[in-house]
């Protein structure tokens, strides 16, 4: 480790190898915890690069946990989280609306870190249960045709190195790689960060990683979400080649609202909120949900335009099919629950 954190305090961008070595130190019990917390902080201070957090992704991925899902396409919509903007649970919503509209969303997510409610959190208050067995959350997929990953389960080895990010107490390259770990081979995926100078490498961090098709998205604001509030920064990834293009509310025929609008709470309050909006309440809440849903199949390539996804997202909502997958997911969660009591 210690000729690694030597190049990255010379200022040297580690290549997509020497990264791998990196990282493979990372999770090697024998490491000394104080070298990895010195590298991680040389690291952020440095600035990452794509083909650091693209390698370190992989080996994340490689060391994941994996489910048994049929080898068809499948999209996550998981955001970066940490942008300190209290809203709700929107891409947990939106991923019911998603898998409402004919897609296949293997969301990945974690509880609480720097915000009120984690997206299994608020899955919990939604009764959907994120200590189901891999077999468990590939029957859930054939029979939902949507399934949540809980980063805990499927990254065993992330345990220490969380321990360690604890003791640093501020962003390194962890902050930017939790989208990126499914470990499902995905198709497509949706995702936000909070940096909008790093939308277009992070839109090649994902070409590298094999994503057929992808969309990142700094949101009007700073949320790691397409907002409502002004002009959303994002890039498209389509099969190698990067476009970048700009979206506001009006575009696609919402009204513009800021981000109060949008702000949640605890886990009651944005299972609360959810539960509106998939009940066809309209506003900022279900704008926003329709807005980052339509984005989300956009992504995948279900419609052609932004504005074509956000019609058939509203649609999903309005005639009843989101709350219904909702209600379909918790049910299974519940059968699951049921046979635990009967053993």
């Amino acid at each position: 480790m210690k000729s690694y954190i030597q190049a990255v305090q010379a200022n040297q961008n580690l290549t997509f190898q020497e990264m791998e070595g990196a990282a493979g130190l990372l999770f090697n019990d024998k490491t000394d915890e104080k070298e990895i917390a010195v590298f991680l902080k040389s690291l952020a201070q440095k600035g990452e690069t794509a083909e650091e957090v693209a390698a370190l992704a992989s080996v994340i991925s490689a060391n994941a946990i994996r489910p048994e899902f049929p080898e068809v396409s499948y999209i996550d919509n998981c955001g970066t989280g940490g942008d300190g903007s209290n809203s709700f649970n929107i891409s947990t919503a939106s991923a019911f609306v998603m898998a409402a509209s004919g897609v296949r969303v293997a969301k990945h997510g974690n509880r609480k870190i720097s915000s009120a409610a984690g997206s299994h959190d608020v899955l919990e208050e939604l009764g959907i249960r994120n200590d189901l067995t891999a077999n468990e959350t590939t029957a859930m997929m054939e029979q939902c045709g949507i399934a949540f990953l809980f980063a805990p389960n499927v990254h065993p080895k992330m345990k220490r190195i969380g321990a360690i990010r604890k003791q640093i107490g501020s962003p390194t390259i962890f902050n930017l790689v939790g989208p990126l770990t499914n470990p499902i081979p995905l198709h497509a995926q949706y995702t936000g960060i909070n940096r909008k100078d790093f939308v277009m490498e992070y839109a090649s961090v994902l070409t590298m990683l094999g994503r057929k098709r992808a969309v990142v998205v700094a949101g009007a604001g700073g949320p790691d979400e397409a907002t409502l509030a002004g002009r959303n920064t994002l890039v498209l990834a389509d099969r190698g080649d990067l476009i970048p293009f700009t979206l506001t509310a009006g575009d696609v025929g919402l009204q513009p609202a800021g981000l109060e609008a949008i702000r949640g709470g605890d886990a009651a309050c944005n299972a609360a909120i959810i539960r509106s909006v998939m009940k066809g309440q309209r506003g900022p809440q279900f704008d926003t949900v329709a807005l980052n849903a339509g984005i989300g199949l956009f992504t995948e390539g279900i419609v052609r335009t932004v504005q074509e996804g956000v019609r058939l997202a509203e649609d999903s909502i309005l005639t009843g099919r989101a709350k219904h997958k909702l209600e379909e997911t918790a049910a299974f969660c519940q059968q699951c629950t049921d046979r635990v009591v009967v053993l």
